[in-house]
């Protein structure tokens, strides 16, 4: 299973970026899509989450800045970031929940990340 972001970059803050995560590779299903992210000296934190059946969870601090979508039938997620602020850069990481198809349990996957960065 192999998760590709792509997106990232140099924003000025005020400025939008959207980032999108594709997963490939032979699984069962996907249970929970979403977006992490981890700045210079920090833990990596969660910014946004969505399930299969379309629920969505956000971190406080980027509520109403930011928008997940996911696509099921593409294996996509997608995050849409608005207003953003220099305290917003940070590698984002792609993350999916996926059920195995030969043992049926849960596996976590990471992809290799990509950077935003704001300049104020």
């Amino acid at each position: 299973v192999q998760l590709v972001e792509s997106g990232g970059g140099l924003v000025q803050a005020g400025g939008s970026l959207r980032l999108s995560c594709v997963v490939s590779g032979t699984i069962f299903s996907i249970n929970a899509m979403g977006w992490y992210r981890q700045a210079p000296g920090k833990q990596r934190e969660l910014v946004a989450t969505a399930t299969s059946g379309g629920s969505t969870n956000y971190a406080d601090s980027v509520k109403g800045r930011f928008t997940i979508s996911r696509d099921n039938a593409k294996n996509t997620v997608c995050l849409q970031m608005n207003t953003l602020k220099p305290e917003d850069t940070a590698v984002y990481y792609c993350n999916a929940l996926t059920r195995d198809i030969a043992t049926m349990t849960l596996q976590n996957y990471w992809g290799q990340g990509t950077q935003v960065t704001v300049s104020s």
